[in-house]
């Protein structure tokens, strides 16, 4: 029983040694090149422009998505991510949705729809938007779409995207 015991521990001892050395980085060159990476390198690679999207067909709460991308410089200057109805109405300036989705969740479109294109245009990378809370879905959308207009950039491609939903 105890040289069973002893045997498995072995065992066990020896898989996770091969595991964490196998994860392990053993080059440090390559550590230390990724220590000078700022969002200037990530936003280099984009080319001036404005980049759109749009979704092509209205949710089952009669809202689409449209979303412009500035970017000036190499940089996105402007993020403007927002939801609109059938007569051109934004979901950020609709002050009755805005009072029953914060009732319900805590935030709503005028606090979140800003929040997300302010922390794009900080950041500079989608990836690195955080989700906000009570607005999960459009967090995820936004970052989505955010990506795809980001490799639109890297591509200098200003022909608007649309996406059937």
């Amino acid at each position: 029983m105890f040289i069973k015991k002893g045997i498995i521990f072995a065992a066990t001892l020896f898989a996770s040694t091969i595991v964490l050395t196998a994860c392990g980085n053993s080059d440090d060159s390559a550590s230390s090149a990724n220590e000078g990476t700022t969002e200037e390198s990530t936003s280099a690679e984009l080319q001036d422009g404005t980049y759109s999207l749009k979704e092509t067909n209205f949710d089952e709460n009669g809202w689409r998505v449209l979303f412009d991308l500035t970017v000036s410089d190499g940089k996105i200057t402007e993020s403007d991510y927002d939801y609109e109805d059938a007569d051109g109405n934004l979901k950020s300036e609709n002050e009755e949705y805005q009072e029953n989705m914060s009732e319900k969740v805590g935030v709503g479109p005028a606090d979140y729809i800003p929040q997300l294109n302010g922390e794009l245009e900080e950041k500079q990378d989608p990836s690195e938007v955080d989700a906000v809370s009570g607005a999960t879905h459009s967090s995820e959308s936004f970052i989505k779409y955010a990506n795809q207009l980001v490799d639109a950039a890297k591509e200098g491609n200003t022909d608007p995207i649309e996406v059937s939903n």
